[in-house]
């Protein structure tokens, strides 16, 4: 399994690790063995929005062929929802199986018209802006739509990793990751 953990400039970076903690558990638990992943991002570097530098492995390349790609959210997404070369970028995950988003991550989910027709949430300040991209906006920590699965504000990404964990190994999996993480898990 293949995972894509979109990162950019201005992202909240506990977006980004609530969600790869849980999930990289997979391996270092030896859960998927084969679980690989690599940080993707449309730029050589990226810094979160308080200036912490973090490294993509692969800069624009396409994220068609991944298993599942992650994207996190940020006060940049506003930009970057209307960024034409970004989300051309991101559209490129069109044929991803599985597309995840935290907080305002659903907005650069929505702008590259993954959420067309469908219910997500995101971070409850962004709840107008999201309204265009997606059938209806639901109030809760984590909406699952099968192939697409958002979730609301930042320390929901905790939660979100978890749940993915469950979705990919089984009630099981997310058990002994959240014990281990030392994480009383609220289902969303």
């Amino acid at each position: 399994m293949k995972a894509a953990f979109v990162i950019f400039d201005g992202m909240t970076a506990l977006d980004f690790i609530g969600f790869y903690d849980p999930v990289t558990r997979l391996k270092s638990m030896s859960i998927i063995p084969d679980f690989e992943w690599k940080l993707c991002s449309a730029t050589r570097k990226v810094a979160d929005d308080r200036g912490l530098r973090v490294g993509p492995d692969v800069a624009n390349e396409p994220l068609a062929g991944y298993d599942l790609v992650f994207v996190p959210g940020g006060w940049s997404t506003r930009d970057l929802q209307r960024d034409a070369k970004f989300i051309g970028w991101l559209k490129t995950a069109a044929t991803v199986p599985l597309k995840i988003s935290v907080c305002t991550g659903a907005l650069l989910l929505g702008a590259a018209g993954f959420l067309e027709g469908r219910r997500a949430t995101t971070h409850p300040g962004a709840y107008k802006e999201l309204m265009p991209y997606c059938r209806d906006v639901v109030r809760q920590r984590i909406v699952d739509e099968g192939d697409i699965v958002t979730a609301g504000g930042v320390a929901a990404s905790i939660d979100l990793g978890l749940h993915i964990v469950q979705r990919l190994s089984g009630a099981g999996a997310r058990e002994r990751v959240a014990r281990q993480m030392d994480y009383p898990y609220r289902p969303g």
